[in-house]
């Protein structure tokens, strides 16, 4: 089944994100090269795809788990919770219906 996996950043996590950033998208990678990937990205904190020194206010992912503990079990080791670049992040059953 799908999971959406919702974050939301602490207040400016530019800096956190840089340092984290690697393994974080290391670890999405492996998602994507399992094909368990649908969708990822950060929302920008501006209107803008390159928001520069304005960062990022969290995250979106959208993959394939067994179930929703393991969705969560997943979301919890995520290198950018450990560096503390999330301030809340919501894990939740996701039903694709397009395309």
């Amino acid at each position: 089944m799908l999971y959406a996996i919702i974050s939301e950043d602490v207040t400016n996590s530019l800096a956190l994100r840089q340092a984290a950033r690697p393994a974080h998208l290391e670890r999405l990678s492996t998602l994507q090269t399992q094909g368990r990937l649908i969708i990822a990205g950060p929302h920008p904190a501006i209107d803008n795809n390159n928001p520069a020194d304005a960062g990022f206010t969290g995250s979106l992912i959208v993959a394939e788990f067994v179930d929703l503990a393991q969705a969560q079990a997943w979301a919890d080791q995520d290198p950018y919770v450990e560096a503390g670049v999330y301030n809340h992040v919501t894990v939740k059953p996701f039903k694709q219906v397009l395309p």
